[in-house]
């Protein structure tokens, strides 16, 4: 069984910097795809950001230039650097997972909050 398990959530004033991390476990499988989502209350979930196992990544819009995001194959771990938050990114912050070779499941984190004061 597969797990996600994200860490460094929290509250930050704006301009500030945040970093969070997720890592995979659960046995041995292949990783896809991971990155970010955030669910905002009263909206629905957004991508926020994703890196291939090649180390493509992309971006939501709104956080271009302000977040990074990087992985570690060996260890199946992703993070997410924020940075210059905004009061707007204040989310739930969920990480995901694409796993497998011919069959292909998506898989999530359990959230963490990211609340940014104005």
């Amino acid at each position: 069984q597969v797990h996600l398990v994200e860490s460094g959530g929290g509250l930050v004033q704006a301009g500030g910097s945040l970093r969070l991390s997720c890592a995979a476990s659960g046995g041995a499988f292949s990783v896809n795809v991971m990155g970010w989502y955030r669910q905002a209350p009263g909206k629905q979930r957004e991508l926020v950001a994703t890196i291939t196992h090649s180390g493509i990544t992309k971006y939501a819009d709104s956080v271009k230039g302000r977040f990074d995001s990087s992985r570690d194959n060996a260890e199946n771990t992703v993070a997410l650097q924020m940075s210059s938050l905004k009061h707007e990114d204040t989310a739930v912050y969920y990480c995901y997972a694409e796993i497998g070779l011919v069959a292909v499941y998506d898989y999530w984190g359990q959230g963490t909050q990211v609340t940014v004061s104005s």
